[in-house]
């Protein structure tokens, strides 16, 4: 069985919307298709960190560009993956 990753935005959406209480953590877990004990685990992990937010002045204006670079690496490999299958797809 492969393991699932999750990115960083994903884990912090289902840790405020854990976070919220507006639905039960197994309501969570079966929306998106996840164990209460993964969710639990991301909820402690992002409790204990979240203080280091304020510890900090701000974040490195280098950080974010290095991020926003891979978002759109990430995006334009999706993009030529999705574009070499559709061409395989006409021939």
């Amino acid at each position: 069985m492969r393991r699932r990753k999750f990115t960083a935005d994903f884990k912090t959406k289902v840790v405020l919307e854990a976070l919220k209480e507006r639905e039960s953590l197994t309501d969570l877990s079966q929306k998106h298709k996840l164990s209460p004990n993964q969710i639990s685990k991301w909820k402690s992990e992002f409790l204990s960190g979240a203080s280091q937010i304020f510890s900090s002045k701000k974040p490195s204006v280098q950080s974010e560009a290095e991020q926003e670079r891979d978002r759109f690496l990430r995006t334009i490999g999706e993009l030529k993956v999705e574009n070499d299958y559709l061409k395989k797809k006409l021939k």
